[in-house]
C-alpha cells in the first residue's frame, strides 16, 4: 500500500491536512518531501527577531516561554 498524504510539521509531530485511514499500531515507512513555495508560519518574524541584539539566543526555540514568561522545557 502507498499513499501520499499532505502534512503541517508543528516542530514535534507530523499533522494531516486532512483525515487519513491508515492502520493504527502499526509501523510505517514515511518519505519526507518539503514543499517548495510555501514558508514556515511566523518564519519572516522570527528572522528579524533573532536578529535582534539584545534577543535571547534561544528566542526561536522558546518562544513561547520568552512571551508568555512559562518554565522552560
Amino acid at each position: 500500500m502507498s499513499e501520499t498524504i499532505e502534512v503541517k510539521f508543528d516542530g514535534h509531530v507530523l499533522i494531516p491536512n486532512a483525515p487519513v485511514d491508515l492502520p493504527r499500531d502499526r509501523t510505517l515507512r514515511i518519505r519526507v518531501e518539503v514543499v517548495e513555495g510555501e514558508s514556515p508560519r511566523f518564519a519572516e518574524f522570527l528572522d528579524f527577531a533573532t536578529d535582534l541584539p539584545d534577543a535571547p539566543a534561544d528566542l526561536a526555540a522558546q518562544h513561547d516561554r520568552h512571551e508568555f514568561e512559562s518554565p522552560k522545557q
